[in-house]
């Protein structure tokens, strides 16, 4: 089996505090992920207008939540220094991007791949212009599927296809992660025979993007065919902010790691046999 590549993804659990994006960085590292990612957007575009002027309550007192979302957003400095950062821990790095001016921000830096948010997999126009970006850069395009419809993938991948076929071994570049979007989310709705069905309609690399309380179900995603695996990673879940509940501590993101390469090790051949190890006692037992 080949090695499966781990995402931490940081998202927005750093809380506006470039401090706590490099502690979760080591984290990242320390548990042997092959890279983080961060989500890059430009409020202004982002936040429905109905949604703007609302108030929120945040540890920084109370303002709107176009204020809050820009409060929550690193820019240039903070991207320099993640991407220095990242270089020098040796981990690689990368963003979800959410609109088009966030994705000509990532442009900027040398990053193996870029993806597309759930929330942002019907926005035809982002998925061809960062595909085509991608594949410019020869990197990976990936998309996860959370609170969508099969009509829904299946549009966003015919999208991806546009662009692709005017490329040579285009296509490769796709990875397509199995999701639910909730929260953290329900056990009871994670579906995870959706990765072999996602397997079975597509010739690309399929993935899955967890955000369960559970270690053991995104393990178990390997034997159903992920190869690509998606965690958001926390310092502490009791942490302000929407998205901690969903994540996984340091602890539990080195038992993760763990187990993920515990099993690709003993995934083996499917075939009946005397392993070398069983030589000396079958003689031994067995004479």
């Amino acid at each position: 089996m080949n090695p499966t590549y781990i995402i931490a993804e940081i998202g927005i659990n750093h809380n506006g505090s470039l401090d706590i994006a490099k502690q979760l960085i080591d984290v990242a590292k320390i548990a042997g992920c092959n890279a983080v990612k961060f989500q890059k957007r430009n409020p202004d575009r982002c936040v429905p207008e109905d949604q703007k002027n609302k108030p929120k309550e945040t540890p920084w007192g109370t303002m709107t939540y176009l204020e809050y979302k820009k409060r929550m957003e690193f820019g240039q400095a903070e991207f320099d220094e993640i991407d220095r950062y990242c270089n020098e821990r040796d981990i690689a790095w990368s963003a979800s991007v959410w609109d088009l001016d966030s994705l000509e921000f990532m442009q900027q830096y040398d990053v193996p791949w870029l993806k597309i948010p759930s929330a942002m997999v019907t926005n035809d126009e982002l998925l061809r212009q960062a595909t085509k970006c991608c594949l410019d850069n020869r990197g990976d395009i990936i998309i996860s599927t959370g609170m969508s419809t099969h009509a829904e993938i299946h549009h966003a991948v015919n999208v991806m296809e546009s662009v692709t076929c005017h490329y040579p071994n285009g296509g490769n570049n796709i990875v397509i992660l199995h999701c639910n979007s909730s929260y953290p989310a329900p056990l009871e709705e994670l579906n995870l025979s959706t990765i072999k069905h996602l397997a079975n309609m597509y010739p690309y690399k399929i993935g899955y993007s967890g955000h369960e309380f559970r270690l053991g179900t995104t393990v178990a995603s390997i034997y159903l065919g992920a190869r690509v695996i998606e965690r958001h990673i926390t310092l502490d879940r009791e942490m302000w902010g929407t998205d901690h509940l969903g994540s996984v501590e340091p602890h539990g993101l080195i038992k993760l790691v763990r187990g993920i390469r515990e099993l690709e090790m003993s995934y083996g051949m499917p075939a009946v046999q005397v392993t070398p190890s069983e030589v000396p006692h079958r003689e031994k037992l067995r004479g």
